[in-house]
């Protein structure tokens, strides 16, 4: 390797990088108002796909002459508007929504580990530990349920004596329940 090369950059080259970060820059807070915030959160797998899809075209576009600012703006115009399009249908076709979006799966409830879904969601009890441990939880009697949500993140439910409003969880797949117990048999 050539280590001058390495290191080597020209005022054309900053320039060039310089304007089109800079382009890119305004262009992305332009599209994000029109688009709304949805574009940059995490709420489902396609909102994490239109994440990564801008960071490699804003690399791509800014470091190399190739593509061209314009190219780079247009492909990122074309996911907003995907973006835009899919969250429609979403909302408009239920059964769409079902086959776009991820479900949320239970993990743990009333301190069971529901090892099935541990399984499927290629996960060990020892997951679960540590995201328990970093909520600052003890015990598993803490617990009134643990929930892969739909982008992967992990929701820990602590007990407490507020009655549980069970129309939160809808949307939580419960396939499989764990052991019998009798605290698990309440819920879930």
């Amino acid at each position: 390797m050539e280590w001058q090369a390495w290191f080597a950059i020209d005022w054309q080259q900053i320039l060039g990088i310089t304007l089109s970060a800079l382009g890119f820059y305004l262009v992305l807070m332009l599209f994000t108002r029109l688009m709304g915030l949805r574009s940059f959160s995490k709420l489902s797998s396609y909102d994490f796909a239109m994440t990564v899809g801008i960071g490699i075209i804003l690399a791509s576009t800014i470091l190399s002459d190739s593509p061209s600012l314009l190219q780079g703006l247009l492909a990122v115009g074309v996911l907003f508007i995907l973006q835009a399009f899919i969250s429609l249908v979403r909302r408009k076709f239920k059964p769409i929504k079902a086959l776009i979006d991820n479900q949320p799966i239970i993990l743990m409830a009333h301190g069971e580990y529901f090892l099935d879904n541990l399984k499927e969601a290629n996960l060990s009890t020892s997951d679960v530990q540590e995201v328990l441990r970093k909520n600052g939880l003890k015990s598993k009697k803490e617990v009134f349920a643990v929930i892969m949500e739909t982008t992967g993140d992990m929701s820990v439910i602590k007990n407490n004596e507020v009655t549980p409003d069970y129309s939160l969880f809808d949307d939580i797949r419960v396939d499989i329940l764990p052991p019998f117990s009798p605290s698990s048999s309440v819920g879930f």
